[in-house]
């Protein structure tokens, strides 16, 4: 019954999927999200789905929120961000409140969730990692990504190193950063040695190419796996946010409806 008073409600004004990046000066970084949006597109055929960057890469969010006024502005943002910092916090609502555009949301960031940790296993096995390197008392890995002094933010890496530990058999995972906290790549590795931890592979917490993801993979003493750029479980988790978020706005108007 759900399911018919959606298809009657929404199908015809299905809003626009928003996926928002940072925005980086690597040359790559936008071109790998690009990607990331036609895996999404494949997944999801007739979704509008459109990006937008919060800095340094066109177009920028208050372009493509501005360009939605004509056509109703009714869509879903979905940061291509990994945890609830600043921008999913502040840089995201801020950008609603100054559009025009209606009936905007903004959907969770992509972790933590077990399709991320599923895309960083996945990355992790293609840069060598083995099955049973999870088992071994001689490895771990550290899992890098940018940074935030939220603390919120760090929670969430938090829990995703922990879901990756499981995924790899038990293996210790510690989060790092490569700016706004601690620890750093470095430090992290150093903690593991200290536990007799010399085989340390990096995961690459990362949705693209950039300053932060080479820097990461440089300090790497083993393995660096890949940032995760269009991985299959990536657009799954993409299109996953942007129906949480749909499925919450349109509770009441269901409520209503089933009244």
């Amino acid at each position: 019954m759900l399911g018919r008073i959606l298809a009657r409600r929404g199908a015809a004004d299905t809003p626009t999927l928003i996926a928002v990046g940072h925005g980086s000066r690597d040359p790559r970084a936008a071109a790998t999200l690009r990607a990331l949006l036609d895996r999404v597109r494949e997944l999801r055929p007739g979704l509008d789905v459109r990006l937008a960057h919060i800095e340094l890469n066109a177009p920028l969010l208050t372009e493509v929120l501005a360009g939605l006024a004509g056509s109703g502005g009714d869509a879903v943002l979905v940061p291509l961000l990994f945890a609830r910092g600043y921008h999913v916090k502040h840089d995201l609502p801020a950008a609603l409140a100054a559009a025009p555009a209606r009936r905007a949301r903004i959907a969770a960031p992509l972790g933590p969730h077990p399709l991320l940790v599923e895309a960083l296993a996945d990355r992790l096995a293609e840069a060598g990692w083995a099955p049973e390197d999870g088992s071994s008392p001689a490895t771990g890995v550290v899992l890098a990504s940018a940074g935030s002094r939220d603390p919120d933010s760090a929670a969430d890496i938090r829990r995703i190193a922990a879901l990756l530990g499981e995924r790899l058999g038990g293996v210790p995972v510690l989060p790092a950063y490569t700016s706004a906290a601690a620890p750093t790549v470095p430090e992290a590795v150093r903690a593991l040695a200290a536990r007799g931890r010399h085989r340390v592979a990096v995961a690459s917490c990362f949705t693209a190419p950039g300053r932060f993801a080479t820097r990461a993979a440089a300090q790497a003493p083993w393995l660096a796996a890949a940032p995760l750029g269009p991985h299959p479980a990536l657009a799954r988790l993409v299109l996953h946010r942007y129906d949480e978020a749909l499925a919450r706005s349109r509770r009441p108007e269901l409520a209503g409806a089933l009244g």
